[in-house]
């Protein structure tokens, strides 16, 4: 039996949490530079090798979660029966990222707070998120394969989705993640759907025009000639 599987039956937490959760009480209380391996797996009472295990460096045990959600999204999508419409589908798939950061508010904002902090961080995430807006891209070039531009349909879309989401996102975790993250979502997603999903916005009702037709003499003064087109506008 493994050792994961050992602490679980126990009531101990899996190794792999226990080092997350060690990782981020050392992070808030000396900071993730100041914080090593050989700190982190000191306090979670485990070796090098079980670290590295799990986690292939000391930044990606601030996202623990993300190659599984990688993984849940592109499976939804490649489930899809072709049926779907192509914009909601995405949408759709974006919103299992929201999930699983709903799923534990209390971590999600402190690794916001901390990303915020390290350049090395942010810079890691974005490459993260640009993972996501390639499986989304790549599932829509599948489905637009057949379109003019079908390719730059895919990108605009996809990138327009994660922009949403994450616009989002990030204001659920400035509040500290309090309120309904959901409605938050389903309206900056809207967003999306309503320019490319094929549901048009209602033209504005279009007024009738008014011609004004003013007679002045030649080589009056600029300022007669407005003068006089304002004496006719205010009597109609």
């Amino acid at each position: 039996m493994s050792s994961e599987k050992a602490g679980a039956g126990n009531g101990k937490p899996p190794m792999r949490d226990a080092l997350v959760a060690a990782a981020f009480q050392l992070f808030l209380e000396r900071g993730y530079e100041q914080t090593t391996v050989d700190d982190i797996v000191a306090l979670a009472g485990v070796g090098r090798r079980s670290f590295f295990r799990y986690f292939p460096s000391k930044e990606d045990v601030v996202f623990p979660d993300h190659e599984r959600c990688l993984a849940d999204m592109t499976a939804f999508l490649a489930a899809g029966t072709g049926g779907e419409e192509p914009v909601r589908r995405v949408c759709d798939a974006a919103r299992l990222v929201l999930r699983m950061y709903a799923e534990n508010p209390t971590f999600s904002v402190q690794r916001y707070r901390l990303t915020k902090k390290v350049p090395g961080l942010r810079a890691y995430e974005l490459s993260v998120v640009w993972r996501y807006e390639r499986a989304l891209a790549d599932y829509l070039r599948r489905r637009f394969a057949a379109r003019r531009d079908g390719t730059l349909q895919a990108d605009v879309i996809a990138a327009a989705v994660v922009a949403a989401h994450n616009n989002a996102l990030r204001s659920w975790l400035r509040s500290d993640g309090q309120g309904e993250a959901s409605a938050t979502m389903d309206h900056a997603l809207a967003y999306v759907q309503s320019a490319f999903g094929g549901t048009p916005v209602p033209p504005a009702r279009e007024e009738p025009e008014d011609v004004v037709v003013v007679v002045s003499r030649r080589g009056a003064p600029l300022w007669r000639v407005v003068q006089e087109i304002e004496s006719t506008l205010g009597r109609l």
